[in-house]
């Protein structure tokens, strides 16, 4: 029987505490061999401008194959729809019988932020107290959940383009009793922050490397998966200790990573590694205090398994979705 999970249903089966420490262990599973992560597959026929992205994933710790697939539609949101959707299947990896199908939507946020709290854990300096926010929309609130699985964060300072988006985010995270500070401009968050995250769909870079202080750690997270696009200048870029995702995806996918590399500002070994190597002591992502370091994220097939796995478990503990026997 395979388990049919919706939006809804996902919802109530995840937490993100759990999620945090299931992306991380994915992550050094990735580092010490017993997963293996894929470079996503891109494809796309014109006229139309949709880009379909097949993200794959395998692991023996969580017993499971799994694969997104992801559309990419920059004109749906003339037709008012999402841009991005996706569906996440779930296969077991020895005998490959389908477990699951879900909806992308849920996973994919709560993986999002569990992604930079695991990077944050790692690389971030362990007394860091303010958290800043570029972006204040449901990424926003999910990223603050998760940091505070990892940080002890007191205190958020918070932009966005509308006053509105900010106190609809104040809303969101009052129940956590955090200090919520609206920030005048994105390098006001910079200057008042820690830790940053870069939440927002830009196109052009929004985030400047000069703003950058000594100490800080950045999660570089809401640019899509397109190759031009990017939230992060090259001199950021050029500044940071940058720890990746996956090598791969990073090469195909991350608009930071391939325009810095185009205008010459750095090379292919200014990556220091992927985060996997850092959680399994391969790669040391921070040296000292003073280090600036930077998460790239793209987003890989790995923390959807990780994800997925929690959720097919859970759902089958409180009895959530349906069952469908697909071979009948």
């Amino acid at each position: 029987m395979t388990l049919i999970l919706n939006a809804s249903s996902l919802q109530a089966a995840i937490d993100m505490p759990s999620t945090v420490e299931a992306v991380e262990r994915v992550f050094a599973d990735s580092a010490r061999g017993s997963a293996a992560q894929p470079t996503p597959v891109a494809m796309g026929v014109p006229p139309v401008d949709s880009s379909f992205i097949v993200m794959p994933g395998i692991a023996a710790g969580e017993a499971m194959a799994s694969v997104k697939l992801l559309a990419d539609i920059p004109s749906n949101a003339e037709r008012g729809l999402p841009t991005q959707r996706s569906t996440i299947m779930l296969t077991n990896h020895v005998t490959g019988e389908a477990l699951a199908i879900l909806d992308g939507r849920v996973p994919t946020r709560i993986r999002t932020a569990a992604a930079s709290a695991v990077a944050s854990r790692h690389l971030a300096r362990p007394d860091s107290r303010v958290l800043g926010l570029v972006g204040a929309g449901a990424l926003a609130v999910a990223h603050v959940e998760a940091m505070l699985c990892v940080l002890p964060i007191e205190r958020i300072v918070v932009w966005s383009r509308t006053s509105e988006r900010v106190e609809e985010f104040r809303a969101a995270v009052a129940h956590h009793g955090l200090e919520i500070v609206a920030a005048e401009s994105i390098e006001a968050v910079f200057t008042g922050s820690d830790v940053v995250c870069t939440l927002t769909p830009s196109v052009e870079p929004i985030v400047r490397g000069e703003w950058f202080r000594p100490g800080q750690h950045i999660n570089a997270v809401g640019a899509r998966p397109r190759p031009g696009e990017r939230e992060i200048d090259s001199a950021g870029m050029a500044r940071a200790r940058v720890i990746v995702d996956h090598r791969g995806t990073a090469a195909a996918k991350s608009g930071e990573y391939l325009l810095a590399l185009s205008e010459g500002v750095i090379v292919e070994t200014d990556i220091v590694g992927e985060l996997g190597q850092v959680i399994s002591g391969e790669v040391v992502g921070r040296t000292s205090g003073e280090d600036i370091t930077l998460f790239n994220s793209v987003g890989i097939g790995l923390q959807d398994l990780a994800v997925g796995r929690l959720a097919y478990d859970r759902a089958l503990e409180l009895g959530l979705g349906y069952d469908v026997d697909m071979s009948s």
